[in-house]
């Protein structure tokens, strides 16, 4: 009998011990952020941004990568540079599927090409939140997907800078809006990129958390969210933070479907915006989730994640 208890005694203390982590999960806090980002991921390779017509009448294709020049490897733009001492370039391009070939240019040639060449991905999103006790933060809700690959790249570096929201394209039904970003405080580094996951993007927060910020509140269990009042995070002018009102409608597993209520969110922007993805979402003080689409033909419409869906990275 006494065996018996014990072994029942550590197999309790074993499945404390397993679910314990899961249980702290739910007690955990975030700083809900809500600014505008701009983010660069730096490439292992040089691809082509457009079409090009090359005067010996061959193309470079839109997605083409540049594999090499004069026979030596190519991974960024500023190794062609070093070969335009050379009076003559051979690049080597391969499009996916395609066999590799040669194109062989003069230095001017190649020199006047290099506008249509990248060796990075860059966009604007919204940084959703930062723990204040890992230093970690997650950002965007969903994947970055390179819109000339069309497929999330791989990437050597990643950084994130705070962008400032110079002006507003209204979304109206069938037409998606967006913000026209810049990059504030001299491409000063808020912090890496880590990953590029289903649910967005993560990494370590680089910067000083000041105390002037908001503070850390408590993460929603999925089951206490409730339909009716919420609020969404986000920057529309300049670089300063507002809280919009929304309505939750639906909820569905981990997805979240809402109405923008708010008149001046309304008034300005039309609804959701395509750089508004990774908004926080705020219920009853409590940190909800992040938005991560618009409804193209009903941009007042929009959907988010749950954030403890969303820090799982990808789905499990």
């Amino acid at each position: 009998m006494k065996c018996h208890l014990r072994n029942l005694l550590t197999f309790l203390l074993l499945m404390v011990f397993i679910l314990s982590p899961n249980a702290e999960a739910f007690a955990k806090k975030l700083i809900p952020m809500g600014e505008s980002i701009g983010i660069q991921l730096q490439l292992p390779f040089v691809y082509v941004a457009h079409d090009v017509l090359l005067p010996n009448g061959q193309w470079l294709k839109k997605g083409d990568v540049i594999k090499g020049v004069n026979g030596s490897e190519v991974t960024s733009v500023d190794k062609i540079k070093q070969q335009l001492d050379s009076k003559e370039l051979t690049l080597s391009v391969k499009q996916k599927a395609q066999e590799q070939r040669d194109i062989s240019l003069t230095s001017e040639q190649a020199n006047n090409i290099l506008p249509f060449l990248k060796d990075e991905t860059d966009g604007i999103g919204t940084l959703t939140f930062i723990d204040p006790e890992s230093k970690q933060y997650g950002a965007l809700g969903h994947q970055i997907i390179d819109g000339v690959l069309n497929e999330p790249p791989d990437f050597t570096d990643g950084s994130i800078f705070l962008a400032s929201i110079e002006q507003i394209k209204k979304s109206s039904p069938g037409n998606p809006g967006y913000k026209i970003s810049v990059i504030e405080n001299n491409n000063i580094r808020l912090g890496n990129v880590k990953s590029n996951d289903l649910y967005g993007i993560f990494g370590s927060w680089e910067s000083e958390i000041k105390n002037n910020l908001r503070k850390p509140i408590e993460i929603m269990k999925d089951e206490e969210i409730a339909l009716g009042k919420a609020e969404i995070y986000t920057a529309i002018e300049g670089s300063e933070v507002e809280a919009f009102d929304i309505d939750i409608v639906k909820i569905e597993d981990n997805i979240l479907q809402f109405v923008v209520t708010d008149k001046v969110l309304l008034e300005k922007t039309g609804g959701i915006l395509q750089g508004m993805s990774g908004s926080p979402v705020i219920q009853n003080g409590k940190f909800v989730g992040a938005v991560t689409h618009m409804f193209v033909e009903q941009p007042q419409k929009g959907a988010a994640i749950t954030v403890n869906e969303m820090l799982k990275k990808e789905p499990k």
